[in-house]
């Protein structure tokens, strides 16, 4: 314990806030450009002034605003779902058979992995959720419990999101053209000619390599947190409840159809008969997109909330969610524009290149990519930034890119156990402190990391 509380509190007193970690690598990779790619033949002054419109240019780059945006449906829509009654009662099912540390820890990671393959967003909320229920359970029964095992297993999916559906690296690949669109400032006309024009998502999320590791990340994960909480000293609990949003009837025509089901449960249905004739074809390619989830979360969330006024209002509940993407977004893709159009992409993946071998350059990219996600705690921003690198060290060593891609994605994942930026709406809901849980995913954090790079070497 003494070594993640030395953690922890190098963390709270040298790591800022992620807006100001973004502002400080826009900084450092705008005098890296300068002093490492400035031609012969330009001046310091004209050069700063080059790569700041080089930055500026990234910044506004449409298809990447497309994909945060597309990034955000996916958090907020996620929320949405977990805020219905019918996942409401879900959670108060599950709940029943947590009468202990070691079974609650146990069902409470593996059902929130399971939930985060599916979607990121859905599986934090239903984590943190989850976890709070357990509590209360705890609390109504007088079972005594050591909830900050219970939150720190609320939070485990986000150890598995970027190698499930909704991952941000394999959801992008798997949109034509994606690839080379990246790629393209930054590799010859020879190397853009080896890029697929996708991949899918049978290549990578759902290839048998990718499942099996998922599946022993799933039990190995469970039995930890099953023996932390055997061996854990529990106590009774005192939290008031968390309540979910009440549906307000309403007395004017207009507020009764703010407030009617048959309005909301047509058009919801509506949704998901589009949705059944435009994605059906793509589901069965697996050629699984943010649009395509998106779409499905949004039918889905209005048939489940029963009413537009209940959908609003966990819309609005679930938006401050996404501050930290609208804002920081912008900013990684400034980084990646100064890095495509200096070249620095061709170095850094050249340096790889010259320290990698086919067999290591995935398990490189896996401690890389948990690196570099300590200080751009987004998969979605990373991607932008080390996606470029990733493929480009791939193709000149010959590393299938699915591996290389995922080796990035594991990677990213795994240090979100270290990183407690994502943890903010489950701390919330629980009324944890980050060091209280800290401790338990750091466990976790061990447990993946080996899972992951034995995968990498073996797979």
């Amino acid at each position: 314990m003494k070594i993640t509380q030395l953690i922890e509190k190098a963390f709270k007193k040298y790591l800022p806030s992620p807006f100001t970690i973004a502002i400080l690598l826009t900084l450092i990779t705008f005098v890296l450009g300068i002093f490492f790619t400035k031609p012969e033949n330009s001046t310091l002054s004209t050069y700063s002034l080059e790569v700041l419109s080089f930055w500026e240019k990234g910044i506004w780059t449409n298809g990447l605003l497309v994909f945060a945006y597309q990034m955000m449906l996916i958090l907020v829509l996620g929320h949405v779902l977990v805020l219905s009654k019918p996942v409401s009662n879900l959670i108060l099912h599950v709940t029943k058979y947590c009468t202990n540390t070691a079974t609650s820890a146990a069902v409470v990671s593996c059902t929130t992995m399971l939930v985060a393959f599916f979607n990121w967003g859905l599986g934090l909320i239903f984590g943190a959720l989850l976890a709070r229920k357990v509590a209360e359970y705890a609390q109504s029964k007088n079972i005594p419990l050591n909830y900050p095992i219970i939150g720190a297993a609320g939070y485990v999916g986000l150890m598995v999101w970027h190698g499930g559906i909704s991952g941000s690296a394999p959801i992008k690949i798997n949109e034509p053209g994606h690839i080379k669109s990246i790629m393209k400032s930054v590799s010859s006309e020879q190397v853009l000619k080896q890029i697929p024009e996708l991949i899918s998502y049978s290549e990578t999320v759902f290839s048998w390599w990718n499942l099996l590791t998922f599946l022993l990340v799933l039990v190995g994960v469970t039995l930890t947190f099953y023996f932390l909480g055997k061996k854990s000293k529990a106590t009774l609990i005192n939290l008031p409840e968390y309540k979910f949003s009440k549906e307000l009837k309403g007395t004017t025509h207009a507020e009764k159809l703010d407030n009617s089901k048959w309005l909301a449960y047509v058009f919801g249905l509506l949704i998901l008969v589009a949705f059944i004739y435009r994605y059906t074809e793509d589901m069965i390619a697996l050629k699984i997109t943010p649009n395509l989830i998106n779409f499905f979360m949004l039918g889905l969330g209005i048939i489940l909330h029963g009413s537009f006024k209940n959908f609003t209002n966990a819309v609005g509940e679930s938006i401050s969610d996404v501050s930290g993407i609208l804002i920081q977004f912008p900013l990684y893709f400034g980084i990646m524009g100064i890095m495509k159009s200096t070249g620095m992409v061709t170095l850094i993946s050249g340096f790889f290149v010259s320290v990698s071998t086919a067999t290591t350059l995935p398990i490189f990219t896996f401690f890389s990519a948990g690196l570099v996600n300590v200080f751009v705690p987004s998969g979605g921003g990373q991607w932008v930034v080390q996606g470029p690198i990733v493929v480009e060290s791939a193709l000149q060593l010959g590393v299938p890119l699915p591996k290389a891609i995922m080796a990035m994605a594991y990677g990213d994942q795994v240090t979100n156990m270290l990183q407690p930026f994502w943890a903010l709406p489950l701390l919330g809901i629980t009324k944890l402190k980050a060091r209280e849980i800290l401790p338990y995913t750091l466990v976790a954090m061990v447990v993946g990391s080996a899972i992951y790079v034995l995968g990498l070497l073996i797979f």
